[in-house]
């Protein structure tokens, strides 16, 4: 009784380290190799092997352990195409006590044992899914007459390793089908978009509201997306934060058959992932603590429509796996329920992550990613589409007219100033910029000096400078302790002599690296007397740069003078650079990293590069009020 009861705590253990390698997301071929190596550490055995069978029934994957590097021919050798095709045709368990004496094994590289002390027995099983036979899952051991072990015992732990094996191959067998489907069906969608496109000449773009702009780019994606909404493909919105994803899947929406049905959206970064279950999936009545009524989910809102889960690439990897269920089978059940739903959705996903390196590092799923990445759609920035920013600056101060009662115009000055930025936050940047302008002009005509850009303080340069490269980490992370942040400007030195500036600022300790030396620190940065008005980027000249490295000391005779820098920053295009002239306190770049994120927490942090709990301490202290949308 002892014996039996040790037997049965062994094997109980056996099941339970199997089943954890099994779910493991690595290839099928590592699965098993694994699997038959802990069967190696609980049975007493010499070889062990799993082979799974193609469709015509041939071996296509062959796992062993125990298997010598010296020996001779392949490891498939020592087990006899006849004994396979058995276990394939009879479905049942197969033990053979001396396989010297078997003729299945006459003349097989695992008729060996005769050369072994002790006699060579065989137990094999078939690895099953849905009454259909996908492999065999067999072992060899040597009897010496000293070993304690039990056929049927070991049958029964076979048994159920086959088990968990054929089901795990049926689900990797499944989301191959799955995936080479989808890639079929990508290759044709876009096989049918070339084809349309070079019968046609050029599909014409839609009209679509919302959306401005008749730049090449922005064509190109509007003549993609009115082939794509002809379908019910998923579509992946790719690009920059403040391209406008939400438009385009508006936009994808209303020109597919779908437009009378329901167009719902959903940010997943912007709530936990316990939250965000039940915001997708629905609950029950007494799901969890506050639920006291039954909610629908937003799967169950867009049936018949779309889904936008935008900030796709945020979600935690757990809830990938719940969510790649619903996008496979079209089902799932409300959180505290049992009661399947089916939904008949069309999704569209976007972010701006580099999902292909999330994938690599293991934070993306492989098999989500493929299910979403059917037809990528790549939304231009705003820097390549220079030529849209003169339509987006009037559709923006007409819209805000619209909304204030007022009639401001926009002057050649500005507007050329406008053209000249490089807009890191894309249009939803350029949009702010408008307002912010518009609500503090002063006339009814905005004129250059009326920006931000031309008087140092722009809010863009607390992050970004000139060339669109981030402030250094270290300067970043010191928003939430209330020090100040400096961005780091490349500078370049300019040979030219032009007239020298008076008076000559300080030289700093910090800067005497060169001079072409960014600034290290906002401390390496020294003020320049009177403001940023009569600093060196005010509206009225042009600049030459702060004190850094190249300017003399206190005391010492003026060094050689240079030229203004042009490529100092493309905020600004007389000269002006706001990423040095900036005056803001910390509360006004919180403010703003909000603004560019829509007040979205998380992604204002991802943006200073600090925590989401430092960045909401940063509110409570200087009392920001969360706007919501």
């Amino acid at each position: 009784m002892r014996r039996s009861q040790t037997s049965s705590d062994i094997a109980l253990l056996g099941i339970y380290e199997i089943s954890k390698i099994l779910t493991e997301p690595v290839r099928l071929e590592r699965l098993l190799t694994g699997v038959v190596n802990v069967m190696s550490s609980f049975l007493q055995m010499r070889l062990g092997m799993i082979v799974i069978l193609d469709g015509a029934g041939d071996p296509e994957i062959v796992a062993t352990a125990g298997w010598a590097g010296d020996a001779k021919g392949r490891p498939i050798e020592t087990l006899p195409q006849a004994v396979i095709d058995r276990l394939v045709a009879t479905a049942t368990p197969m033990v053979v006590q001396d396989i010297a004496n078997d003729p299945l094994f006459a003349g097989s590289a695992g008729s060996g044992g005769r050369d072994l002390k002790g006699r060579v027995s065989f137990l094999g099983v078939p690895i099953k899914a849905d009454d259909r036979v996908l492999g065999t899952l067999t072992i060899d051991r040597v009897w010496d007459g000293g070993a304690q072990f039990r056929f049927d015992e070991d049958l029964r732990f076979l048994a159920m390793v086959a088990n968990l094996v054929g089901q795990t191959v049926r689900l990797h067998k499944i989301l191959a089908a799955d995936r080479q489907r989808l890639l079929d069906e990508r290759r044709s969608l876009e096989k049918a978009l070339g084809d349309e496109l070079a019968a046609r000449g050029r599909v014409p773009a839609p009209k679509v509201g919302g959306i401005v702009g008749e730049s090449l780019p922005v064509r190109k994606v509007l003549e993609t997306i009115a082939i794509v909404a002809r379908s019910n493909s998923t579509v992946l919105l790719r690009g920059e934060s403040g391209t406008g994803k939400e438009l385009f899947a508006r936009a994808i929406h209303d020109l597919s058959p779908r437009k009378a049905k329901p167009f719902v959206k959903l940010n997943c970064a912007a709530l936990p992932e316990s939250v965000l279950e039940s915001e997708l999936f629905g609950h029950e009545k007494g799901a969890f603590t506050g639920a006291l009524t039954q909610r629908a989910g937003r799967f169950e809102m867009a049936h018949g429509g779309t889904l936008l889960l935008d900030e796709i690439g945020e979600i935690s990897a757990s809830f990938q796996a719940k969510l790649l269920r619903v996008l496979q089978e079209g089902e799932f059940e409300r959180v505290g329920g049992n009661r399947t739903l089916k939904v008949d959705v069309r999704l569209i996903c976007a972010t701006n992550k580099n999902l292909e390196e999330a994938v690599a590092k293991g934070e993306f799923r492989a098999d989500l990613y493929y299910r979403i990445n059917v037809v990528p759609v790549f939304l231009p920035p705003l820097r390549e589409r220079p030529g849209d920013i003169a339509l987006l600056a009037r559709s923006f101060l007409d819209r805000f007219n619209r909304e204030n009662g007022r009639k401001l115009d926009i002057s050649g000055q500005a507007m050329d100033l406008l053209k000249s930025c490089y807009f890191p936050g894309n249009v939803r940047e350029l949009e702010n910029c408008i307002r912010r302008t518009a609500t503090l002009a002063r006339g009814s005509l905005i004129q250059h000096d009326d920006f931000a850009c031309a008087s140092g303080n722009c809010l863009s340069a607390l992050l970004w400078t000139g060339h669109g490269k981030r402030a250094p980490a270290d300067a970043v992370g010191e928003l939430a302790a209330g020090r100040a942040v400096t961005p780091v400007v490349a500078r370049a030195p300019a040979p030219t002599p032009t007239p020298a500036p008076s008076p000559v600022p300080a030289r700093t300790p910090a800067a005497e690296t060169g001079p072409a030396a960014p600034l290290a620190h906002p401390s390496a940065a020294a003020a320049f007397p009177g403001g940023p008005a009569h600093g060196p980027h005010g509206p009225h000249g042009p600049s030459h740069g702060p004190a850094a490295p190249g300017i003399p000391s206190a005391g010492a005779a003026p060094s050689a003078p240079r030229a203004a820098d042009p490529q100092t920053c493309e905020h600004a295009g007389d000269g002006t650079c706001p990423a040095l002239g900036s005056r803001l306190t910390e509360k006004d770049r919180l403010i703003d990293a909000m603004e560019r994120t829509g007040w979205v927490q998380a992604k204002a942090a991802r943006l200073l590069g600090i925590t989401p709990r430092q960045i909401g301490y940063a509110l409570k202290r200087y009392g920001v009020e969360m706007k919501r949308y």
